[in-house]
């Protein structure tokens, strides 16, 4: 299990609560023990498989936003690239990236990290079908419009009561083929930060549960990517959870 990090990520960029001091390192103190890997900052025409270029030079127009943003894209391009060598990974990055879409951002989000890094995959031929399991307390409409109408990408937003989550997550993950699991892990679904629905055992659970089917289905192919997740106090314990159960 290999945890995909780089210091530049302490940066703060901006004054949303994504980006609020001691985010990271409230994850990072948390995760001793996991071997962490650095990433590269994503490529252009890598941002362009998913974006169109006015969205691009949108963000490029945001001097302290874009070169954390190319390198959180490039976080989830090595997490995904782990996970296809069999490696079982998390891109701890931010800014966060499931509300960008097409040609739009907010929420946080500037590149939807996860969406490129899968793209990138189908593109070249790798896989043909994934799964995105997201239990980020909101929807991620971007990750869903790009993947609208798609037969080589399935997305499940986890959402309801506690036992819907869990019970929904399951059964999506038994009745669709894939070839890889994606995960957009936000945390602001904890019974501690704004959604306060899940107990950090449940993060462990979802993360067993993606580990187990993915064992069955696609050889065990595997990586998650951080999205929300804003109480510090509790933040690096639940992310330390889910990734005990899918690693």
């Amino acid at each position: 299990m290999k945890v995909v990090y780089s210091e530049n990520f302490r940066t703060v960029y901006s004054s949303d609560p994504a980006s609020a001091p001691g985010r990271m390192e409230a994850i990072v103190r948390e995760l001793r023990g996991f071997e962490f890997v650095e990433p590269e900052p994503a490529r252009e025409e890598e941002i362009l498989l998913v974006h169109s270029p006015s969205h691009l030079q949108r963000v490029k127009a945001l001097p302290s936003v874009y070169p954390v943003a190319l390198l959180a894209a490039g976080g989830a391009v090595k997490a995904s690239e782990l996970a296809m060598e069999g490696e079982p990974s998390f891109a701890l990055i931010r800014p966060p990236g499931h509300h960008a879409g097409p040609s739009s951002f907010w929420g946080f989000c500037y590149f939807n990290n996860l969406a490129i890094s899968l793209r990138r995959l189908l593109r070249s031929g790798r896989i043909r079908r994934a799964v995105v399991v997201d239990f980020d307390l909101h929807y991620g409409d971007g990750t869903a419009a790009i993947f609208s109408g798609s037969r080589e990408v399935s997305y499940h937003h986890a959402e309801g009561r506690r036992e819907d989550i869990l019970e929904g997550v399951a059964s999506f993950l038994e009745r669709e083929d894939y070839e890889l699991v994606a995960v957009s892990a936000g945390f602001d679904n904890h019974q501690e930060d704004w959604g306060g629905t899940l107990s950090t055992q449940d993060y462990e659970e979802m993360g067993r549960m993606v580990k187990e089917w993915s064992l069955r289905k696609c050889g065990g192919r595997r990586y998650g990517v951080l999205e929300g997740g804003y109480n510090l106090s509790v933040l690096g314990r639940n992310v330390r959870a889910f990734l005990e159960g899918f690693g």
